[in-house]
């Protein structure tokens, strides 16, 4: 009995190497997957890089090779002079004051209609709430547009405001969705608590629900930065003051300048571009984490 007391401990540490060992080469590469991946990522790096290597090029430079050479001396200029031609400060500040409302608004809307429409999902009322803005995915955007920009321009919202509030409201659908997923998966004796502690509903969603859904509210914050950021048509619809509009409607009012310099053009793209590039690399995380923790209960 005493040499096998003694000899226990010893064996303990030998299996549990040999079964960490198992584990480990039991993970296998699937390379046929990944060679696969790679390819594709080439559909969204080969342009950018051509995209980038045209910015810093020269009108010279431009007509020589075949556009993937890499330029040398690099132009900076380009920027400069996108910069001034487009007058990207004041577009610039645009499209951040659209985004910005954009982004608050949508978490914040679509966060408390998913909380009430979950919540009271026994009364008919909210059910067929849900329904209806589930049939408003089904609704593409060309068939309202001249309606909206009637009833914005009757509003005196045919300016950046406007453009932010059509933003939150066109894509509410979607993120009440999101939300709600999200949302069935919260337990409901948290609520009941706060309420026994005397919070009142709105003190409930701020400080017990707000907080545990800060992964779903950045990716729908993400998914409302790029779409905001990035949309040209509705700011050019609904804005009637060219001077207040985004970036990318100013860029496209600026075309025929840029015919005559490629170099410029791309530079002032690469210029809008970045701002979302900068976003999703920071957030990426967050949209699949988000999506799928509401995914799954």
């Amino acid at each position: 009995m005493a040499a096998q007391a003694t000899t226990a401990p010893v064996a303990a540490p030998r299996t549990g190497v040999h079964r960490r060992r198992r584990v480990s080469d039991g993970i296998r590469v699937n390379w046929g997957l990944t060679v696969i991946l790679a390819i594709v990522s080439l559909v969204v790096l080969v342009p950018l890089y051509f995209a980038i290597a045209m910015a810093l090029k020269s009108p010279a430079q431009t007509g020589t090779g075949t556009g993937f050479n890499f330029p040398w001396p690099l132009q900076w200029g380009n920027f400069r002079a996108a910069w001034d031609l487009t007058d990207t400060p004041l577009a610039f500040a645009m499209s951040t004051l659209v985004t910005v409302i954009a982004v608050v608004g949508e978490i914040m809307v679509s966060a408390l209609a998913a909380w009430s429409i979950v919540r009271n999902w026994g009364h008919w009322q909210f059910r067929a709430t849900f329904i209806y803005l589930m049939l408003a995915l089904f609704i593409p955007f060309p068939v309202v547009a001249l309606p909206q920009v009637k009833l914005t321009a009757a509003l005196g919202l045919d300016n950046p405001f406007g453009v932010a509030i059509l933003h939150i409201m066109f894509q509410l659908a979607f993120n009440v969705l999101l939300f709600s997923a999200y949302i069935r998966a919260i337990p409901v004796e948290l609520e009941e608590s706060a309420r026994m502690d005397g919070c009142t509903t709105w003190q409930t969603f701020r400080r017990v629900v707000m907080p545990l859904l800060a992964p779903i509210s950045a990716t729908v914050g993400i998914f409302a930065f790029l779409q905001s950021w990035n949309d040209f048509m509705m700011p050019q619809l609904v804005t009637a003051n060219p001077k207040w509009q985004t970036l990318p409607v100013i860029q496209y009012l600026f075309q025929t300048q840029f015919t005559t310099n490629y170099n410029v053009a791309f530079a002032s793209y690469l210029m809008a571009l970045l701002p979302t590039l900068v976003a999703f690399l920071i957030g990426q995380r967050w949209v699949v984490s988000g999506i799928m923790r509401g995914s799954i209960k």
